[in-house]
């Protein structure tokens, strides 16, 4: 497949972004490199799964309520490692709204690599 041209025997399912970073203004980063994707690939199924401290970002009072609406508005499944959620002592009920969680973020990673995902890690 050559960039701006659509196969039909493309196989990818969507696409997973992966943060892991330690501040809220890293995983901000990964916020526009997904909106950025989601404009240039209109048809892509897209997740954010956020992992380690910087699941604390994605709580209430984390600094990324705009980021996670504006994502969220393009369709961008935003989801919280409850792994790491419990490391941090964050409760889902603190989430922002509309964040989702999954048990493991490594596991999720690894179960979207096996159905075909591209992985990005930011």
């Amino acid at each position: 497949m050559t960039a701006g041209n659509e196969d039909a025997n493309d196989t990818r399912n969507g696409l997973v972004f992966h943060g892991f970073g330690v501040t809220g203004e890293q995983v901000a980063g990964v916020f526009r490199s997904a909106l950025n994707a989601a404009a240039a690939l209109p048809a892509a199924s897209i997740e954010i799964v956020i992992q380690g401290k910087a699941v604390t970002a994605l709580a209430v009072d984390g600094g990324l309520s705009i980021p996670v609406f504006d994502a969220q508005q393009a369709g961008i499944a935003v989801f919280a490692c409850e792994n790491s959620m419990r490391a941090a002592a964050l409760d889902r009920e603190n989430l922002l709204p509309g964040v989702g969680t999954v048990p493991s973020a490594v596991l999720h990673l690894a179960q979207r690599q096996w159905e075909n995902w591209a992985y990005i890690r930011l």
